[in-house]
């Protein structure tokens, strides 16, 4: 960010202490003050409009797709709390409990809602009895509470505000979209009216919701190069509704148990736009959500006809846009100084001169750039600029989060001779070339299901590995991926597989079965040469291809029966296959290639 006079001295420069330039500008910004209560905040009349806006803008795009707005018990017996064991156990430490009622003690502890799922469910089953009752497609906007010890304005604090999504489906495909669409409608909603381009994904099992079992997150990226957890959709398959018994008669007539889902943002939105778009001056809003878009400074106010003509100004621009005329005592100069803290996208000045000829000064936040405009076109100048002032930002979003992610390079992990376990990203999609070659600790991989790209090498010589899950949506293996993995004695094959690259398993020499699946068109070359514990192949059924020394000593092979789909087979395919008991060919294959069953 290039360096600029600053305007607002009582900010501590971000490059300084980032955490206290946070919070000068939550309070000179007049976004919130601090409460007795500890953990607490206030949200002064500016912050609480920005929370507005956001809730205005959400809650259309939540009622476009046929939510409804409800609005549940603020507190939850502990009783009812506690009929999902994995979801009590993940909010324990987080409670906060009522135990007496005016001057009587209760005769059960109430919490005060940390989140509503159990809530939800109590209510589902009383309403749930037919198919033709779903889906229920629910929100609530409300305040949750989880007693934080660390604390910090918007971003974590004891009580905060939020909507939270909570849906009932038919089957788990409905509950697995509406868990995808909702993180969709989180990310267009980033983008498009917060000015933040951000990463999507699945979060690890470790860190998933309590009680979920798919959680998916948000995250921005913010100037420090922390990314901040923006939100989250999870799906809970059928786990709550089995612990509440909820079910439902199916169209077939027998008792079912529907799907759910979560998902839910919170006003530390407010805290990502602080830090994704702010400076040292202070806020910078996107337009789509700043209380005040346009800002009008008269300049030389007590001259004749300067009031009057900022006034008329208002009255005509307010019908488009959210118009603030500042016609207080106070200083030209301090008022710039102010709007600019504040965030305002744009600022208009009129004067004098401005007065007599027609004309007026534009400046945008984001270039604080003075521009002379023409009053006769001035509603679409300042639509252009508000136009301007977002994409700016979205651009700048950008960059820093480009800037700061780091990607999977080749050789990330390769000769990491410690490493006995790592627990892989659930939106993965790529792992380079010779991401972990070498890693003669590591045990056991289970490649996640996003996961469409494996490099060549990525996992050869990892001398300790004994079990690998294969990515269920990977088409194909490349060329040594499990090269010389030498203990490797379990695999498991997706079913769209088709095609295993040149020495993909090569010296895998504990590897006893290979179940390879009908979808299978090629095997290269060497593909399962030396393993030579290999007994048991199952050759697919799509089989087209089969390379040059692609089990060549497998001494412990019993049998090769090639399917008729078999077009082509190289050289030495099952030579030194010394145990090899029986084997066909089809009718495809006329000519028997040099050494195929050679000793």
């Amino acid at each position: 960010m290039a360096k600029e006079k600053k305007l607002v001295e009582q900010i501590t420069s971000m490059d300084v202490d980032f955490a206290q330039w946070y919070t000068d500008v939550c309070k000179k910004a007049e976004l919130m003050d601090y409460s007795s209560v500890k953990g607490c905040m206030i949200f002064r009349p500016y912050g609480y409009a920005i929370w507005e806006n956001i809730q205005r803008d959400l809650d259309a795009r939540f009622k476009e797709l046929g939510h409804e707005n409800v609005y549940m018990p603020m507190f939850i017996p502990e009783s009812l709390l506690q009929r999902e064991k994995d979801h009590v156990e993940g909010f324990a430490p987080e409670c906060a409990w009522v135990t007496i009622g005016g001057q009587n003690k209760l005769s059960e502890k109430l919490c005060v809602r940390p989140t509503s799922e159990t809530l939800f469910c109590e209510h589902f089953k009383n309403v749930i009895h037919s198919y033709r009752d779903l889906p229920k497609l629910y929100n609530q906007w409300c305040s949750v509470v989880r007693w934080e010890k660390t604390t910090r304005p918007f971003l974590r604090t004891s009580e905060f505000l939020w909507q939270e999504g909570h849906t009932m489906h038919e089957t788990a495909e409905e509950a697995r979209n509406e868990t995808l669409t909702m993180l969709k409608v989180y990310e267009d909603f980033y983008r498009d009216s917060l000015a933040i381009p951000a990463i999507t994904g699945r979060k690890t099992d470790k860190e998933k919701f309590a009680g979920a079992e798919e959680t998916y997150t948000i995250e921005p990226m913010m100037h420090n190069g922390v990314a901040l957890q923006g939100g989250t959709t999870h799906y809970f398959g059928d786990g709550f509704a089995r612990a509440f018994d909820i079910t439902f008669a199916g169209r077939d007539n027998t008792v079912k148990y529907p799907h759910q889902t979560s998902w839910g943002v919170s006003t530390r939105m407010i805290g990502a736009i602080i830090m994704t778009h702010g400076d040292d001056n202070g806020l910078i809003l996107p337009p789509a959500i700043a209380p005040i878009q346009l800002a009008i400074i008269p300049v030389a106010q007590h001259k004749e006809g300067v009031l009057e003509k900022a006034d008329e100004l208002k009255r005509l621009l307010a019908k488009s846009f959210r118009v603030k005329l500042d016609d207080s005592d106070q200083s030209t100069g301090w008022k710039f100084s102010q709007y600019e803290m504040k965030g305002v996208p744009v600022r208009l000045e009129i004067g004098p001169r401005g007065v007599e000829s027609g004309n007026c000064v534009l400046v945008s936040r984001v270039s604080r750039e003075k521009n002379f405009v023409s009053m006769d076109n001035l509603e679409a100048e300042v639509e252009k600029m508000l136009k301007f002032v977002h994409d700016e930002l979205v651009n700048r979003a950008r960059v820093n989060l480009s800037e700061k992610t780091v990607f999977m390079d080749d050789y990330a992990f390769a000769d990491c001779i410690s490493l006995e376990s790592i627990e892989l990203h659930q939106s993965l999609v790529t792992i380079s070339s010779n991401t972990f070659h070498h890693c003669t600790a590591l045990k056991e991989i289970t490649l996640p299901d996003s996961l469409t790209n494996l490099e060549p090498a990525a996992f050869s010589e990892c001398t300790a590995l004994k079990t690998v899950k294969l990515s269920a949506n990977l088409q194909s293996l490349p060329e040594k991926c499990f090269y010389g993995c030498t203990a490797l004695t379990d695999v498991t094959f997706p079913s769209v597989l088709t095609a295993i690259g040149d020495s993909a398993f090569g010296q895998c020499r504990s590897l006893t079965a290979a179940a390879l699946p009908d979808t299978v068109e090629t095997i290269g070359l060497y593909a399962f040469s030396d393993c030579t514990a290999l007994r048991d192949v199952t050759f697919p059924a799509a089989l087209q291809t089969l390379g040059t020394s692609a089990f060549q000593n497998c001494e412990s092979l019993k049998s090769a029966h090639l399917s008729d789909s078999l077009e082509s087979i190289g050289y030495h395919v099952f030579s030194g296959c010394s145990e090899l008991e029986s084997a066909s060919l089809p009718d495809t294959i006329t000519i028997i290639p040099k050494g195929l069953f050679e000793n």
